[in-house]
């Protein structure tokens, strides 16, 4: 038996002892969705960017990362609650504009952007996060052919990392952001080309845990946002210090102590916490999401039970170990039409393609599991859907459905 990751404490027992999301029934949203589907409860995702307003700094912007998850729904009830949308495309671009996001509030970071995408985001008013001098040229050229001021930050590669981040995103060579050595002469550049200049991008890591890392990481990003604002004469707009915020997935993980985090930072930048703004994806909406799959098939082999189910890593790419992970670890996992059932059987839970890697948990204790019955998979809210490969052996894409979205706020 293997040990399976912390169920987020949100969840319940409904009627007759069913999984319980949003307050509605899992078996009734099933059947009113299909599977496998996925399921985010809007009321979770509230709670969560209230605790976290609460611990920041007042003023400080709280953006929301969208390639945690894009689905729209999502994102026309997120526009009217957080300070702006970061993203990394020009499809992302597309959603958030569609979901009402104003141009000026959304920022767009990533190597590698297209010419096309570059003139569609300097057209609209978005602000690049510059990723190399070559992207700064590119930006320069269009900006002048539309008759535009670009509005530019530059991203910065920091020569410090985020300590036990699970992907670091900055120290050392990086395909991300403009090695801090070179920034302040792009930085005039910028500002002598007729740029209008919006401030900087910080992101050293995803991911971790551990607030002292983060703090730590913090406190280094806005000495190095200081330092710049000196070298340069004049005060950055705004400087987005990135995320990193991580949230426990396995067994042993312990939740992200976010008051200590606003503490520190509430006094790195007291005075000006007003220009400050930390970017979160993962951390907002992981917890809110739960991936619900149909058992369709039990099996024997070699004395070692399998559950099958309609779903799998075409869909959860993540819980099934090969999505950013080294060594594989099972996800918080449930069996949602016997939630309150004590737990009897060691069981392996694999989806309907044809690899081994297929895998939602593997030798975890579950209930006495029937065909027809329903696997709940936890923290499914973030890199779910849209982060795997959903076009594998032509299976149809899972459903989504967002619970309990209330009108946005004036």
């Amino acid at each position: 038996m293997k040990p399976k990751g912390p169920i987020p404490p949100y969840f319940e027992a409904g009627a007759a002892g069913r999984l319980a999301i949003g307050g509605q029934d899992a078996e009734a949203i099933a059947a009113e969705a299909d599977t496998p589907c996925f399921v985010y409860d809007a009321g979770i995702i509230a709670t969560r960017l209230a605790a976290l307003r609460a611990a920041m700094p007042a003023g400080l912007g709280i953006h929301y990362a969208i390639k945690a998850n894009p689905f729209p729904p999502l994102l026309a009830w997120m526009a009217g609650r957080v300070d702006g949308f970061d993203i990394a495309s020009g499809g992302e671009l597309r959603r958030a504009r569609a979901a009402g996001m104003a141009a000026a509030r959304i920022s767009f970071a990533g190597p590698g952007k297209r010419a096309r995408d570059l003139e569609a985001a300097i057209a609209a008013g978005v602000t690049l996060n510059l990723e190399s001098e070559g992207e700064a040229r590119r930006a320069l050229a269009i900006g002048e052919r539309l008759g535009v001021a670009p509005r530019c930050a530059v991203r910065i590669n920091p020569a410090f990392e985020l300590r036990g981040s699970g992907m670091r995103m900055g120290g050392g060579a990086k395909p991300f952001g403009v090695d801090e050595a070179r920034v302040p002469a792009l930085l005039r550049h910028l500002i002598a080309a007729g740029a209008d200049y919006r401030g900087l991008h910080i992101y050293a890591g995803s991911q971790a845990l551990d607030a002292q890392a983060i703090i730590d990481a913090q406190r280094q990003a806005v000495a190095l946002a200081r330092r710049l604002d000196e070298a340069l004469g004049a005060a950055a707009p705004l400087v987005n210090l990135g995320g990193g915020f991580g949230v426990p997935y396995f067994a042993g993980d312990a939740a992200l102590d976010i008051g200590a985090i606003g503490a520190a930072l509430a006094e790195t930048v007291a005075g000006e916490a007003a220009r400050f703004a930390i970017e979160l994806g993962r951390w907002i909406v992981a917890e809110a999401g739960v991936y619900l799959t149909r058992v369709v098939d039990r099996k024997l082999s070699h004395d070692r039970l399998f559950l099958v189910t309609d779903g799998g890593l075409h869909h959860q790419l993540a819980a099934s170990g090969n999505f950013g992970t080294v060594v594989r670890r099972n996800y918080p996992i449930a069996n949602a039409s016997r939630f309150e059932a004590p737990e009897a059987a060691v069981a392996t839970v694999v989806g309907c393609l044809c690899t081994p890697l297929d895998r939602l948990a593997d030798e975890v204790l579950l209930p006495e599991t029937a065909e027809g019955d329903l696997i709940a998979v936890f923290l499914a809210g973030a890199y779910g859907a849209s982060a795997s490969p959903a076009a594998f052996l032509g299976h149809e894409p899972a459903a989504e459905r967002l619970l309990g979205a209330a009108p946005e706020r004036p």
